[in-house]
């Protein structure tokens, strides 16, 4: 028996330091990234742009070697826009060792889970798409946005109603999250004092009838209705507006301009909607590359496609600038960086924010959207 033990241990012991050291190995052997958002539900449409933007931009680099000589592994993770779950999400890609994140869409969902990886090494993370200016306002050197600022397009939504339209009564809503309401508000702070808010209210995020509130906005007699929010909500409102007979055109953000509104208001409904978002990449030479191979892969790109490919590729960059993983040393070498991307160059501030991000007005006309003025804010 005793001789038994010992060959059985001769046998074990081996294998076990073979096992824990080819475990080791195989951790070690790829360069983790995850990238979060909505990947089910309402706002899914949005989580797969952002998705596919990043896969492209892992699949470029790991077929010309990786990244530090190691190739990338993709931790795709879903925080259906809910604040608690993006914490929960957060803290799995931090558990995971991932060296960076791409996301969170939402700004409701990137606070929170900003604060996880701040706290978990400075892990670096990069929005594509959250526009809430207290994102960058906490002094988080790890976080960064490759998207503009809400009080941005406020400024440019309020200046274009005042003065290009020059509409004296406007209707306010929102959809009570961190972002409908900041955006909102934004719009607000920015009117002048020829237009009159005739209306301020909420309208919950998920909720299919807004008859109600609709019906009292049409009593105030507004010449233009403007949304803060996503665009499953924005495209209801719109259609029963229409129905309710409000003539008054509506205006909303970045978060309702992508085809998913007008195929839910209708295309006749959602005629004549304004927005606000960034200019056409059709119209950027840069994104010529990255738009032919987006859609030979993915098919017809997705507003925030092209961002999410570019925080990809400055995450990728800062890495390989630093040499390291090491989430102050990734975070730092972005700091400087200069990146050349899809959309031009980017650059950060000290808070994290695009030195440069144009906004332009847009309208829907004839089921597509198309650009109407372009103009900047300081």
């Amino acid at each position: 028996m005793k001789k038994l033990k010992i060959a059985f241990l001769l046998f074990i012991i081996p294998f076990s330091l073979f096992t824990l050291f080819t475990g080791c190995a195989k951790k070690e052997d790829t360069i983790k990234i995850g990238v979060a958002g909505p990947m089910t539900g309402d706002q899914a449409k949005m989580g797969t742009d952002l998705k596919n933007g990043v896969e492209l931009a892992v699949s470029e680099w790991n077929e010309k070697g990786g990244v530090l000589g190691k190739k990338i592994e993709l931790f795709v993770e879903d925080d259906q826009h809910d604040p608690k779950l993006a914490v929960t999400v957060a803290n799995k890609l931090s558990n995971s060792g991932a060296a960076g994140v791409i996301g969170h869409w939402n700004s409701s969902a990137s606070i929170p889970a900003s604060e996880v990886y701040k706290d978990r090494g400075n892990i670096p993370m990069i929005t594509p798409a959250s526009t809430n200016p207290q994102l960058t306002e906490r002094g988080f050197e790890n976080v960064f946005r490759v998207c503009g600022r809400d009080d941005q397009q406020g400024k440019i939504a309020a200046e274009f109603v005042a003065k290009n339209l020059k509409i004296k009564k406007v209707a306010i809503i929102h959809d009570k999250t961190t972002y409908g309401q900041g955006l909102a508000d934004e719009f607000k702070k920015a009117l002048v004092n020829e237009t009159e808010v005739v209306y301020y209210g909420v309208v919950i995020q998920g909720d299919k009838d807004f008859r109600a509130v609709l019906t009292s906005i049409k009593d105030k007699k507004p010449a233009l209705i403007y949304f803060g929010g996503i665009y499953p909500e924005a495209g209801l409102l719109v259609k029963q507006a229409k129905e309710l007979g409000i003539k008054a055109p509506f205006m909303s953000g970045d978060g309702t301009i992508d085809k998913e509104f007008i195929k839910i208001a209708g295309k006749e409904n959602a005629e004549g909607t304004y927005l606000t978002f960034s200019p056409d990449p059709l119209k950027i030479p840069a994104a010529k590359s990255f738009l032919d191979k987006y859609h030979a892969k993915y098919g017809e790109h997705g507003p925030y496609s092209i961002y999410a490919y570019d925080a990809a590729n400055i995450l990728l960059t800062g890495i390989s600038k630093a040499g390291a993983i090491d989430g102050k040393k990734v975070r730092d070498a972005i700091h400087i960086l200069a990146y050349d991307g899809a959309l031009g160059t980017v650059q950060f501030d000290k808070k994290g924010d695009v030195l440069k991000a144009p906004y332009i007005v847009w309208v829907t006309k004839d089921g597509e959207f198309k650009e109407f003025k372009q103009t900047t804010s300081d």
